[in-house]
């Protein structure tokens, strides 16, 4: 059990997390489950979990290999559109630890964290397909919205799964929450509302929808200063978010394979292997968003081993490799 006093009472104090959380930088966004398989972003009409297969979990890898990159932070992914919990939950049983696999993911990467001196954060879709009132497969993006698809309802199932997230793996540095499948019945400011109940501390960010939270995000986004919301990708096309005046920090992400107009956001199949974004452009735009005060996470897909693949492996270290280089360079 996690004690909430480590994340910060009541009085935290938040302009010294701004600026821990700019100190982040750079990150590693773990995205890995049933579409990990299906070689699709987003994967409905699954009913069982058996889809979910994978012949390893090497969390310990994707650790050290951030390490190397010169990251400092794991962003995983704990929950997507098609409600598969990639931890121990018991709120439902479409888990990880009732798959072929059998482990709790969250768990592991926590300790692989702790480990090897990362910080975690986590990503959650706020509906899912599997709640009352969804459309199975149903989505809606800016400037595509579809209100009928993103109906998902269950909002006591998601403050249960969002405490156990909060009281049982440690402190969160901040949530990443998606609108793929809605807000699941419980709004943006009563979410934010509800993780601060556990983790005062923890930033939090909404993809797009209900504008609130403290952290810009940017799906496909860009570095930009905090007052220039044109960096926020998709959630830039909201009016909103060019008049909401609660962002304390700014973060953006983008998928490392980049072999598709859009890239992918998780392993596809081998026909990919090759393509991934160049070691030289990942770090033009680290050392952008470290000039304007951004995180950066880039979005890496394990494979159906449970391991990073050889080509992102290469171009993290080399990412890292050319950090340090720019570092020393900036010292003479």
């Amino acid at each position: 059990m996690f004690d909430d006093t480590v994340a910060g009472a009541a009085n935290t104090n938040m302009a010294a997390r701004v600026e821990q959380l700019k100190a982040l930088k750079f990150g590693m966004f773990i995205c890995w489950s049933f579409s990990t398989f299906s070689d699709k972003d987003c994967t409905p009409g699954i009913k069982g979990v058996s889809l979910f297969k994978p012949t390893g979990c090497e969390t310990d890898q994707w650790a050290r290999v951030a390490k190397e990159a010169g990251m400092n932070y794991i962003l995983f992914l704990t929950k997507h559109a098609d409600g598969f919990c990639l931890w121990d939950t018991r709120t439902t049983d479409r888990k990880v630890t009732r798959s072929p696999l059998g482990t709790d993911v969250l768990a592991a990467v926590r300790e692989s964290c702790n480990k090897h001196g990362l910080k975690l954060a986590l990503y959650y879709n706020g509906g899912d397909w599997t709640w009352p009132g969804a459309v199975d497969g149903g989505t809606s993006w800016p400037g595509h919205i579809n209100e009928e698809a993103v109906k998902s309802c269950n909002p006591e199932a998601k403050k249960a799964q969002l405490k156990e997230l909060l009281t049982e793996y440690g402190p969160v540095e901040f949530f990443w929450f998606d609108y793929a499948a809605g807000d699941g019945g419980l709004d943006h400011r009563a979410t934010a509302a509800w993780v601060k109940r556990f983790q005062p501390g923890c930033f939090v960010g909404f993809n797009h929808g209900q504008t609130a939270g403290d952290l810009r995000l940017g799906e496909m986004g860009r570095p930009t200063p905090l007052d220039d919301p044109s960096g926020a990708g998709v959630g830039a096309k909201q009016r909103e978010t060019w008049e909401y005046k609660g962002y304390l920090a700014a973060e953006f992400t983008m998928p490392i394979l980049a072999g598709r107009k859009s890239g992918r956001w998780f392993y596809t199949n081998p026909n990919d292997e090759q393509q991934a974004m160049p070691a030289e452009e990942i770090l033009k735009l680290y050392q952008e968003a470290v000039r304007v005060g951004n995180i950066f996470s880039l979005a890496i897909g394990p494979d159906r081993a449970g391991r990073l693949r050889e080509i992102d492996v290469r171009t993290l270290r080399e990412v890292g490799r050319l950090i340090r280089l720019s570092a020393k360079e900036a010292l003479r």
